[in-house]
């Protein structure tokens, strides 16, 4: 019993007989058509499905591929490949790449006649390994990878070749940010080792025995070490105001209300908050050593205020000790006393201001900014003090 669709599906390979039937007949010049003919017409039909279905296919992909005969002329290309080379070749007519313009990737310019395609034509063989620079006609560039192949017919004769571009512009990008970092890795390095340097002479210079040197060379060795520490954890290599304070106070923060901040959300760039940093260090230090946290009862007040607008910015910090033991300026000028007085001001343009109260040490640090808007910078040495 024939089936609902049968019918519709004799009438459509009845149809299909008479079309092969008639493309054999105009092939044969009108002669009745034979097992023969009909059996090539058959098969070129088959061909051209095929070469329809690749083309489908290649069309679908999201890399750029394009397809050339035997001497070079490119016969197809995908609507990846047109956005790649910002342009759409002329079918038969262009040759070897549709590229508007073609550079190695050392910037010097490469001829169509000498890219991987036509390497691989001329040659007839596949080309692996190539970088190449396309440039649009708009002027954009794109790095790509060819992987130029030749295409044979059945008997082995070459009859054109197939290329795939991929773009490479994100690795591009990764390897320059990559060799960014290795040089200012090794900016910072060195930096860090004449800060280091600086460090230690001038507490050499302001030590009277081995064991005041040893213990004031670690405390300031170990304040950089938590600064950059803080500045490696975030991205944008900058450290809140707070932050910078607490990795230096919090060991005498006891609950009690002996130190207290007080400032709004602040964040400091890397190249102020290292030389502040320091001068945090020794601020705190003599405060432990000589000041308000060297006697119980005594206490630091520590306040902030950013004033400015986003191009002009200045970071003002108060710092004010209350209830320590009577003080007096101080005899002798050592690292601490010059990295607040020269120290700041020649390398982060800040202002500084103390006063030897003999109700405790008062002192004001006005920091100018960078612009809201300025990339992050290397870290600036501080250079000998």
């Amino acid at each position: 019993m024939m089936s609902d669709h049968e019918p519709h599906l004799t009438l459509l390979e009845s149809e299909f007989e008479r079309v092969l039937d008639n493309y054999a007949h105009e092939a044969s010049g009108g002669q009745n058509s034979t097992s023969e003919n009909r059996s090539h017409t058959e098969e070129l039909l088959r061909e051209r499905a095929r070469d329809r279905r690749f083309r489908q296919l290649l069309d679908a992909l999201p890399a750029a591929v394009y397809t050339t005969d035997a001497a070079g002329r490119i016969t197809f290309y995908n609507e990846a490949a047109v956005e790649l080379w910002g342009c759409r070749p002329e079918l038969g007519k262009s040759e070897w790449c549709g590229s508007w313009k073609l550079f190695w990737p050392d910037g010097t310019p490469l001829p169509h006649k000498n890219c991987p395609m036509a390497v691989a034509l001329k040659e007839d063989r596949a080309v692996r390994g190539a970088e190449a620079i396309a440039e649009r006609p708009d002027g954009t560039r794109v790095p790509f990878i060819p992987y130029p192949t030749p295409l044979h017919d059945g008997s082995g004769k070459l009859v054109g070749a197939v290329n795939m571009l991929v773009d490479i512009t994100d690795r591009k990008r990764a390897e320059d940010q990559q060799a960014l970092l290795v040089r200012e890795l090794h900016h910072r390095v060195k930096n860090m080792l004449a800060t280091v340097q600086a460090v230690m002479g001038s507490t050499a210079r302001a030590s009277t025995t081995m064991e005041e040197f040893q213990q004031a060379f670690t405390g300031r060795i170990m304040a950089l070490a938590r600064t950059h520490s803080s500045l490696a954890e975030d991205q944008w290599q900058a450290i809140s105001t707070r932050n910078l304070l607490c990795n230096e106070l919090d060991p005498y923060d006891d609950g009690s209300g002996r130190v207290q901040l007080n400032g709004p959300a602040v964040d400091v760039p890397a190249t102020v908050a290292v030389p502040l940093s320091m001068a945090v260090h020794e601020l705190t230090t003599n405060a432990a050593k000589y000041g308000a946290l060297s006697v119980l009862g005594g206490s630091i007040s520590v306040s902030w205020t950013l004033a400015g607008e986003a191009d002009r910015r200045e970071l003002a910090i108060t710092w004010i000790e209350r209830d320590g033991p009577a003080i007096e300026p101080p005899t002798r000028h050592g690292f601490g006393s010059q990295l607040l007085e020269r120290v700041l001001k020649n390398q982060i343009g800040a202002r500084v201001t103390i006063l030897y109260k003999s109700e405790g040490l008062r002192a004001r640090i006005v920091v100018p900014l960078p612009s809201e808007r300025s990339p992050p910078t290397p870290l600036d040495s501080m250079g000998a003090a």
